[in-house]
């Protein structure tokens, strides 16, 4: 009936991407060293550990990627079966690879998921987009409750709210399909037919050092015992964020004014879109 890809680019080159958001460069030595280091011990962990096995994960990295991360791709790809490593050249070649890809499968239905390279999912994440499969001809899946994470320069973990955000996923057709790379996520808001989804909370963003954009926005008291029990990553890595994270009480002011933000963000998009600012595709 439908076949679902997780879908992931890492390394690809592009023209407006040239330094993180401390404005060090990319796609350096220590770039690859630090990425690769959050996708092995975040992104990958989690996506290993999905329940639900059913879906191929595609992961794209630039042909110009170091022999060296060459040979750790190749670790994981025999790690995992569901992992799908593809080499391209650059970000103008990958839209067309995902399409390429997804072409040679017959299911009457596509489901797209993204997942940013430095972030992870709860073990249900999959599952949970699958039940949300009715044969839409074109829907987009919003689960907008998550956590997020922050490694540097101190450890907070927190609950995140947010709407069109890098988790979003696309059922469809599989006639000439979109899939869910085709825009921005944030662009994701001038869509008609998206469901959102409350409550459930699939996804944790990861906040390091080199994001280009992202802040740590995280909110409220997370039980880290509890946590852990559905997002999987290195335990060593557990150890590390449980030893070394801040207490709340020393981040509570931090956590309103985040809590008030993200709320306010939420009800103001709501009012935008129902006033028809964002111009439907």
């Amino acid at each position: 009936m439908f076949k679902h890809f997780l879908i992931t680019r890492f390394n690809l080159r592009q023209p407006d991407w040239k330094t993180t958001k401390n404005n060090v460069p990319v796609l350096t030595e220590e770039w690859h060293k630090n990425r690769f280091e959050l996708f092995v011990k975040y992104c990958f962990y989690s996506v290993a550990a999905q329940t639900n096995k059913d879906f191929e994960w595609l992961v794209f990295f630039d042909t110009t990627t170091p022999k060296k991360y060459k040979l750790i791709i190749d670790e994981l790809d025999k790690k995992l079966v569901n992992f799908k490593p593809f080499f391209v050249e650059g970000m103008e070649q990958f839209l067309p690879g995902i399409k390429s890809y997804v072409s040679n499968f017959n299911q009457e239905y596509i489901i797209t998921s993204r997942i940013d390279n430095d972030d992870c999912l709860s073990k249900d994440y999959i599952d949970a987009v699958q039940k949300q499969f009715n044969q839409q001809n074109f829907t987009a899946i919003d689960f907008i409750d998550g956590y997020t994470i922050q490694t540097s320069p101190n450890i907070k973990i927190g609950k995140r709210f947010d709407q069109y955000n890098p988790f979003i996923s696309l059922i469809e057709k599989n006639d000439d399909p979109k899939t869910v790379w085709a825009i921005r996520h944030s662009h994701w808001k001038r869509e008609k037919n998206i469901v959102q989804i409350r409550n459930h909370r699939t996804w944790a963003a990861v906040i390091h050092q080199e994001n280009k954009i992202n802040a740590f926005v995280g909110y409220d008291d997370v039980n880290l015992t509890e946590f852990f029990k559905d997002f999987i990553i290195d335990p060593s890595e557990v150890t590390k964020l449980k030893n070394e994270a801040i207490p709340y009480i020393e981040w509570k002011k931090e956590s309103k004014r985040n809590h008030i933000s993200s709320y306010w963000n939420y009800t103001f998009k709501n009012i935008k879109k129902k006033l028809g600012v964002y111009k439907f595709k």
